[in-house]
């Protein structure tokens, strides 16, 4: 999407539209003051434009008639074309002064109406079909009508007014635009009230006071689209240097007329890994390409450099076991990089803090509070002038960079909110936001909602260790809660991420070849592999043993029941023996994934 110089104030976008749904084509009607065309979408082959009116209909029609809030975009593939809108949104807060929205209900409409009804077509779209029901349920999606949700409020204040008068997908960042791939079709014919651009992540707000001082503290989570995708199937980084769960957390504070903000990021360690689900509870960690982890490390980090400045790497992984083979590569391929501008840590979070206590934590703070310092945050006086920049940040990462960092990212944000509330009066020097019950209570609940809403779109589950940053402490139903997630996530993994993966990488465009016009739906290599079913082969394990406990009851009298119950019994040992060491054949894998080797 190539940013041209139209410094002509852009049309404002439209905010909520009535859906007609004729037999032959979609109409979006404005019904927000902002326009009188419609837009006409051909329910054959998906093309659209803007016309004058509503097309007359029969006495007898009845279209149906909906209340949608946007188009979030088009998706084309090989079974046809696919409009995805907003049904529902939810309010969630203002950023910077606007309204924010959350997407709450999803809806693909398909225009596919000249599919013939070949039996290979009829395949394909039931397969795309599977694919298309898990992109309505995607979850975590956030938008503004009126600001851009992808930029931080620091660049944001530092971009001139030429830049702000483009349309808002025109200073999108990249990165974090999750609808940019969808968006490319409304892009082509100049459909720019449609334009909506769409972050995927997290947006939470509280307000509170804190001696008669109204302070509102927001929390903005941006998932980049680079290497988006689920927990076993999205580990460490491509060859071009983008780190899976790449997220960039914004904290924003305005209070007395001041406004301050600190950005960190966190991401998977940056080199060649992956983690493929086998059936096991936890799969064994496998480094690829070991020769290439320097170079793509390298270019992970000048990218963090030009971004966001001066980098401190915070790798809170085990040192021992399958999490100490990724230390050790990460630390000795970050180390031909290492400088002032960019500083390795290296704390096991496990180790130190065990599973309770997570105050040790002051022992990581210790170490990063003169780097904290030196680079500093962005604060606006109440005249809206810059009185400080942000310099540098922390990027944070354990193996899944959901728990352990959460529970690290929020005792960087609070040592670094409490410093901006002293700094402006809030607070006084000597005091912390744990002296204000009320306060510090929203706070934590602010720092957990924000970990599990990362957690849930990359693993399924809220995070775990989710009641220290919630209350403080670990607590009894926490560590229940946690049981309960991590088997949630082992059957999520295993059974349910494999569509979701494919799903993530339709809607951004990832390995469109694969299913674009010209292409057949992708399938399972091998006879064995296209029947492979976890629920078969348990199925058939189950029919086995009921078989042999009817033959064990029948022995008494036939010995013949006796060796068929032993019949029944090999059989159940075979069958369980072969999934385990086929395990990746059983577990529900993406379509369009290759492994590295």
């Amino acid at each position: 999407m190539d940013v041209a110089n139209d410094t002509c104030p852009s049309p404002k976008l439209h905010t909520r539209l009535r859906l007609w749904e004729y037999a032959d084509r979609y109409m979006f009607e404005p019904v927000d003051g902002l326009a009188d065309l419609y837009l006409s979408v051909n329910r054959t082959n998906g093309s659209m434009n803007l016309v004058e009116e509503l097309p007359q209909r029969a006495p007898s029609t009845n279209p149906k008639v909906q209340i949608v809030f946007g188009v979030i975009g088009v998706l084309k593939l090989a079974v046809g074309t696919y409009f995805l809108v907003i049904t529902d949104r939810d309010c969630v807060g203002s950023y910077l002064g606007h309204a924010i929205f959350k997407v709450t209900g999803l809806k693909v409409l398909p225009c596919n109406n000249s599919l013939n009804t070949s039996s290979e077509q009829k395949k394909m779209e039931t397969e795309f079909s599977e694919l298309l029901d898990a992109a309505e349920r995607t979850i975590g999606l956030y938008f503004s009508y009126d600001t851009n949700l992808t930029l931080t409020s620091q660049r944001l204040h530092d971009l001139g007014d030429e830049f702000k008068s483009l349309p808002l997908w025109r200073q999108s960042e990249p990165r974090f635009l999750w609808n940019g791939y969808l968006l490319e079709p409304l892009i082509e014919n100049k459909l720019h009230q449609y334009l909506l651009p769409v972050i995927q992540g997290s947006f939470q707000n509280i307000h509170t006071e804190v001696k008669s001082e109204k302070v509102n503290v927001t929390l903005i989570a941006r998932r980049c689209t680079r290497r988006i995708g689920t927990r076993m199937w999205r580990r460490g980084a491509d060859p071009e240097g983008y780190a899976a769960n790449f997220v960039e957390s914004e904290q924003i504070m305005q209070s007395k007329g001041f406004t301050a903000s600190y950005v960190q990021v966190r991401g998977s360690m940056p080199f060649l890994w992956e983690q493929i689900v086998d059936l096991t509870y936890k799969p064994s960690f496998d480094i690829v390409r070991v020769e290439e982890a320097p170079r793509v490390l390298e270019r992970h980090f000048h990218d963090l450099q030009k971004k966001y400045g001066a980098v401190v790497a915070v790798d809170l992984v085990n040192t021992h076991g399958g999490e100490g083979r990724l230390y050790e590569r990460y630390a000795k391929s970050i180390e031909p990089i290492l400088s002032e501008d960019i500083r390795f840590i290296h704390f096991d979070f496990h180790q130190i803090c065990g599973h309770i206590h997570f105050e040790r934590l002051s022992q990581l703070y210790d170490q990063l509070e003169d780097y904290l310092k030196k680079h500093r945050y962005f604060l606006l006086c109440d005249k809206g002038e810059k009185i400080e920049h942000q310099t540098g940040t922390v990027r944070t990462n354990c193996v899944d960079c959901l728990d352990r960092t959460n529970v690290t990212q929020s005792m960087i944000g609070r040592k670094i909110l409490e410093s901006q509330l002293q700094r402006i009066g809030v607070l006084g020097a000597n005091e912390a936001i744990s002296n204000y019950p009320d306060f510090d209570s929203n706070y934590k609940v602010l720092w957990a909602n924000h970990g599990d809403a990362i957690s849930t779109q990359y693993s399924g589950t809220p995070a775990l260790k989710g009641d220290f940053v919630r209350y403080g402490k670990r607590t009894t139903q926490g560590i229940l809660n946690d049981l309960w997630n991590a088997l949630a996530r082992y059957y999520l993994n295993n059974f349910a991420d494999g569509t979701k993966q494919d799903a993530m990488d339709l809607l951004q465009g990832h390995y469109i070849s694969t299913v674009s016009r010209d292409m057949a739906a992708p399938s399972k290599a091998g006879l064995l592999e296209n029947y492979a079913s976890f629920r078969l082969a348990f199925a058939l394990v189950l029919a086995a043993l009921m078989f042999m406990m009817m033959s064990l009851r029948q022995a008494r009298n036939d010995v013949g029941h006796l060796v068929l119950s032993l019949m029944w019994a090999g059989l159940c040992i075979g069958i369980t023996r072969y999934v385990k060491s086929k395990g990746r054949m059983f577990t529900n894998r993406p379509r369009f994934y290759q492994l590295r080797h």
